[in-house]
Parts: C-alpha cells; structure tokens; sequence
C-alpha cells in the first residue's frame, strides 16, 4: 500500500481550467471519497491519479515516487470504471488474469493472484462465466477482483455503483467497506451520492468549481462544515437556511434576528457590525415544531412517512424557502396546520456574506 500526495495539481483543457490548485494528502491505507455535483472534478482528479489524463501543472506522488510521467501500468494503481468493462467474450477468470497476464505473470501467479482474489469476492462458482450471464452486482465484483488481482498499491472507484438499484448499492456498500477492512488498501473513491460517502469514508473531499472546499472525517463535515456550500451537500435531507441579521455581539456570542422565528442568543463570534446580513444554517432533526404563536408561523405544505422517521415540510408567512423538520415517526402533523419554529441552539451554525462558518466565540472555547 502507499500515500498519494497532490501538491499544487492543476488541469486545463483547451480554455478551460478543471483543477485548480488542488493540495491533498491521502495516507497510507485511507478511504477518501471525492464528493461533489456534476462538473466539480472529481473523475479528472482521479484521472490523473491513475494516469489516464495528463498533469498540466503541478506534482503528483505515490508513496516516495513522483509519478507525473509515468503510465498508468507503472504507478502501481487499480481502477474499477462505472461501466464495469469487462470482456464479454471472456470469462470470469480470464477477465480477473487479463491485467496479469498483460504484465507477463507466470502461470502459477496468475493463478494463485485470480483464485486468492476469487474467495476473497465470493466468486469461485462464478468463474467459468461470462458476464452476460452475470447479475450487475457480481459483474461489479468481477471488475473489482480484476483491478485486485495485480496486487495494486492504490485501488480507485470512479462512481462503481451508479449502475445498480437501491437494494443492491447498499449490499455492494457493505462489500466494499468490509473488504477495505480485510486488505487496509489505500482507496480512493468518487461518487456523486453523499450517502456513499459517508457511510464508506475515514475522509472526505468535497470538490466544488475543480477547488477543495473541505476536507474532513465524515462527521467533521456533519457536524462543523467550513461553507454553506458543503453544510448545504452533506447531510440528508439538507441542512435548512434562514436568512438573519446581527443585533448585538458579545465575547460570549452574538444574538441574530432570524426571520419568521425571533432573535436568537447564538455562541457564533460574528464580529462587532451590527445589522449585517448572516445566514442561520439548522439540521432537520435540530428543528422543533409547536403551536403556532405570534409572528413565528409556518405552514405544513406536505408531510412525508418513512417508516421509523417523518419528514415534515414548512413554508414560511413571507419568503418561498421551504424548510424540512426531521423527527422519530409517529407524528400527528397535519398539511396545512400552521405551526411554530424553534431552534436548537447548540447545533446552529452560521454563515457570513462570503458563505463561510462563523467559529464559536474565543470566550466560549477558553471555558
């Protein structure tokens, strides 16, 4: 297994610039997941990890080697693709020995390296198959074990399981974090699904616009995200935003006038300019609903039961920003009921002008 270190990783193509000074280290035997919307970039930086696009600026290293120029045979990587691209004509063993044998394995190797892979993936009764007479998972787990079988330093993901329903994302989401735990390889994993990466990551990378926007342990991103942007990506449903103004500060803190709900007393240190425009950013489940009283007064446009939890949504009097409310089901809301919106205080976070979290007052973390 090896580290992967990014320093200064820049990719443009014609006029268009798709990384952007990209800094990154990913340690030896990590999960990171690169997560971000259509168009972040995050397959060219994986790309350029495995060597399938070129570097236009910038270094790129695994473990003690600078790998820029080398191929992708050489840099000791394994990549499963979306499409799975195996050979149709061939069968689960020889797609599994291709990659071996291209690099002139003996026979014996090939065969230990497909059969250790095979038992590890579940596939020994499969491999005298092809993989028209494969389910989409087991093709999955025949791309895997191909990219396994050559003993790879780093295995990459390039959004493995978007090809697959819901039932069967979640058993392969299983299967790979276990076997991650089983090898300890290096991954690194693309996805576009914040569930995914989540539930699969000791790291995260959230990607906007080709720059970093954050990165952190999945509940480091939960809990303290750095931007609106990466509050408003991870977590689902997603966090609500409420547009507030400054009242007063304090060393302690600051109190924000939110609209629809009130003023609030918050630990956020939002300087000293009073009537400057914030954003109250509240999870779902850090919302609770009463009757509706005085000017905090939302109504109950739909309400949605998920079994052990419900999902309630509020439009405000003024506004068209709809909030969500998350709580443990049963619950006797009611569409159209007009209610009243408290704040968990403690799990608020606040955004400035520029998008970007507000800390927590310096006299609150010297206590």
């Amino acid at each position: 297994m090896a580290s992967v270190t990014l320093e200064k990783l820049n990719k443009v193509f014609g006029n268009t610039q798709i990384i952007k000074d990209v800094d990154l280290t990913i340690g030896d035997g990590e999960f990171v997941v690169f997560v971000g919307p259509s168009g972040c970039g995050k397959s060219t930086l994986l790309r350029l990890i495995a060597g399938l696009e070129s570097i236009t600026d910038g270094e790129l290293s695994i473990g003690e080697r600078v790998v820029n120029d080398l191929p992708p045979r050489e840099r000791g990587v394994g990549m499963v693709f979306q499409s799975y691209a195996l050979y149709p004509h061939m069968t689960v063993y020889d797609n599994m020995a291709f990659g071996l044998k291209l690099a002139k394995a003996d026979d014996q190797t090939v065969e230990q390296r497909v059969m250790e892979t095979a038992r590890t993936l579940q596939l020994e009764t499969l491999l005298e198959r092809k993989p028209k007479e494969l389910s989409g998972g087991q093709r999955q787990r025949v791309a895997m074990g191909r990219a396994m079988a050559r003993n790879p330093q780093i295995l990459l993901f390039d959004e493995p399981l978007s090809n697959l329903d819901a039932s069967l994302r979640v058993q392969m989401r299983n299967e790979i974090a276990q076997l991650h735990h089983r090898r300890g390889s290096t991954v690194v994993y693309v996805t576009h699904d914040q569930v995914e990466a989540m539930t699969l990551a000791d790291k995260i990378v959230v990607l906007r616009d080709g720059r970093i926007e954050q990165v952190g342990s999945p509940q480091t991103l939960y809990q303290r995200p750095a931007t609106r942007f990466v509050a408003g990506f991870i977590g689902s449903p997603t966090m609500n935003f409420l547009p507030a103004e400054l009242c007063d500060a304090s060393p302690d803190g600051c109190r924000v006038a939110v609209a629809g709900v009130g003023e609030l007393d918050l630990h956020q240190d939002a300087g000293e300019t009073s009537g400057q425009r914030l954003t109250l950013g509240i999870r779902p489940e850090h919302l609770r609903l009463d009757a509706a009283e005085g000017d905090n007064r939302f109504t109950i446009v739909n309400v949605e039961y998920l079994g052990n939890e419900v999902y309630v949504y509020l439009e405000p009097r003024e506004g068209d920003t709809l909030l969500i409310h998350r709580s443990e089901a049963p619950s006797d809301w009611q569409v159209g009921q007009d209610v009243a919106l408290h704040v968990d205080v403690e799990h608020a976070h606040l955004f400035d002008a520029s998008d970007r979290a507000l800390t927590i007052a310096t006299q609150r973390h010297a206590a």
